[in-house]
């Protein structure tokens, strides 16, 4: 993965400007999630920028937990969002942080704006805050207590955090301008009522800071050069530049925002994909179909892939939608010279060689001096290399009287340009090993193929008899000797590429009321149905004889992964990764 250009975007060169002028001396980003769900491919964007640049400018990127809605947060998510990272290859900077270790200070914060003016304490109710703020053509009315004194404010300010009102009774406003032509900035809610239990500073606070107040204060304590972010946060900088300036830091971090990853089919609403795992569509967040890093990583995609795939997208301010082959792109590259091959059956046909005892007799004598094998108990053991063109070590395979072929492999009224066996082709090369000839069709009462009677050609084994054409290869497995295994093949999760991921997700995090309803039938009009295969399939021993996580290609399949969870030596559960052919 060599061919991909120099990195001159558009943050990089505002990091080379700021280093060459003497603005900054180093660089100090922050990767900063909310601990509500588990991180997916359009986080992987944001940390690879955020620990790219660090790395690149020798500087150092912190991983923040803005953890300011505990009714949302869990130590599982914190844990799983760790993990996710350090799986991706970066390290982030000194001891985990959280915007909760900055509580005490955001609060003094808090009663400084108070004191000085800008922040008052707001008595109306959610819905009625919400209506007269304002909107298209419609005007804002102002708080009943927006020009309440000092003192009333502080001591009402006191009372929340005592916990004498009940949630949705009080919330601390910016005192800013009712009109602004920017909704962000029509005194934003900073502080609200929450009693809840805080994962990590248990019950000390009944009331909690809004992620917009939150987060450039923690910015500027941690000393944050460069804030990046997404770019529906645009319309929020106002206000990110407002607070850090009215507390007073002389130096104050600079936000600047990208777009964010959009790819076709792929949801990336962390609410909604909760919903997903909250239905039961999916068996939790590491389903091998969800985009979330956990599900990526179980399903077999390589962390270079991903890293290698956000490099490909590169980083601009224009919004769009990214083709997901795009991605399965890069999986597979990073795949190719990695991963051993095997032959598996996904829809096991019988076939039963008739000529089989005396054809391999003799094979030491007809074989071809480059093919490597034994005959042993009635099994030729066929040696192949685990991968054509790395030194991966060898395979041994074996070859057996009854042996299975793909049901696709045989069709008795093929279709036009069809290669493989048929009444009409009844010869084809078995890989790594000889041209097997059909000699009889066996059907059920259904009319359906149930098992196919054939020879093998001794002289073939290795070799291509002159003027003999043979139309195809095909794998196989032992019948016998073959393993029994469970193979999930996997289409889209969702059914349309139009608007799936480009709506609202901003600010989930301050969402204490989301419309399940609404999202539950979304998800039911867009789900694809056939986003799930399970094939009770035979494989060759070597692909049994390995651990769970280890990643193969099935030969002429696609590549595919031990799954981490079920897999077992007795019943091996295999997850699709990306297939063979790359259509990108």
């Amino acid at each position: 993965m060599t061919d991909l250009p120099e990195k001159n975007d558009f943050i990089r060169q505002i990091i080379r400007d700021d280093l060459a002028s003497g603005k900054h001396t180093s660089i100090v980003t922050r990767f900063p999630p909310e601990p509500n769900g588990y991180l997916h491919i359009g986080h992987v964007k944001s940390i690879c920028l955020n620990f790219g640049v660090a790395n690149e400018f020798d500087g150092v990127c912190n991983l923040r937990f803005d953890d300011t809605n505990p009714t949302a947060e869990k130590q599982d998510y914190v844990d799983s969002i760790k993990a996710d990272v350090a799986w991706l290859g970066f390290d982030w900077a000194g001891e985990v942080r959280y915007a909760s270790h900055y509580f005490d200070k955001l609060y003094e914060w808090a009663v400084k704006l108070i004191e000085q003016g800008d922040a008052y304490v707001d008595l109306q109710t959610p819905e009625e805050i919400r209506e007269n703020r304002g909107g298209f053509g419609k005007p804002s009315v102002e708080s009943p207590q927006r020009n309440a004194s000092v003192a009333e404010n502080l001591a009402r300010f006191n009372d929340m955090k005592e916990g004498k009102y009940k949630e949705g009774e009080a919330v601390l406003r910016a005192k800013i301008d009712m009109n602004h032509a920017n909704m962000n900035m029509r005194d934003p809610v900073i502080y609200r009522v929450m009693h809840a239990h805080h994962h990590q500073t248990g019950d000390k606070w009944c009331i909690y800071p809004m992620y917009d107040y939150a987060h450039p204060l923690s910015d500027a304590i941690e000393g944050i050069t460069h804030s990046l972010c997404t770019l529906e946060f645009e319309d929020h900088r106002p206000f990110y530049d407002w607070v850090v300036e009215k507390v007073g830091f002389d130096v104050p971090p600079r936000q600047y925002e990208f777009s964010r990853l959009n790819i076709d089919h792929t949801l990336t609403s962390k609410r909604k994909l909760k919903r997903l795992v909250d239905m039961g569509v999916v068996s939790g967040w590491d389903d091998p179909r969800m985009p979330t890093v956990a599900g990526m990583r179980r399903r077999g995609y390589p962390a270079e892939g991903l890293r290698d795939f956000c490099e490909r997208v590169g980083i601009s301010k224009a919004d769009g939608v990214v083709d997901f082959r795009q991605l399965e792109f890069s999986v597979r590259n990073a795949l190719e010279n990695t991963t051993a091959r095997g032959m598996a059956v996904l829809r096991p046909l019988k076939v039963t060689i008739k000529n089989f005892e005396e054809a391999v007799a003799n094979f030491e004598a007809l074989k071809k001096e480059t093919v490597k094998a034994r005959l042993t108990d009635g099994v030729l053991w066929l040696t192949q290399p685990k991968h054509p063109n790395v030194e991966m070590g060898e395979r041994e395979i074996p070859f057996t009287k009854e042996i299975y072929i793909d049901r696709t492999d045989f069709e008795i009224n093929p279709p036009a340009g069809y290669k493989r066996l048929s009444p009409e082709n009844s010869e084809i090369r078995l890989r790594n090993s000889y041209i097997l000839k059909v000699e009889e069709c066996i059907t059920d009462d259904r009319g359906e193929v149930s098992e196919l009677i054939a020879t093998i050609d001794p002289k073939t084994l290795g070799n291509n008899p002159e003027g003999r054409k043979v139309k195809g290869v095909i794998h196989w497995v032992s019948a016998s000797h073959g393993v029994a295994a469970v193979v999930r093949m996997y289409e889209h999760l969702l059914l349309e590429d139009d608007e799936i991921n480009v709506e609202a997700t901003l600010h989930e995090k301050d969402v204490l009321d989301a419309d399940t309803d609404a999202d539950t039938l979304w998800i039911k009009q867009h789900l694809n149905p056939n986003s799930l295969t399970v094939y009770q399939a035979v494989v060759e021993p070597s692909l049994a004889n390995v651990s769970a996580g280890d990643k193969f290609q099935f030969e002429r399949e696609s590549y595919f992964v031990a799954d981490s969870v079920e897999f077992t030596k007795d019943l091996p559960v295999y997850n699709q990764i990306v297939g063979l052919k790359d259509s990108f």
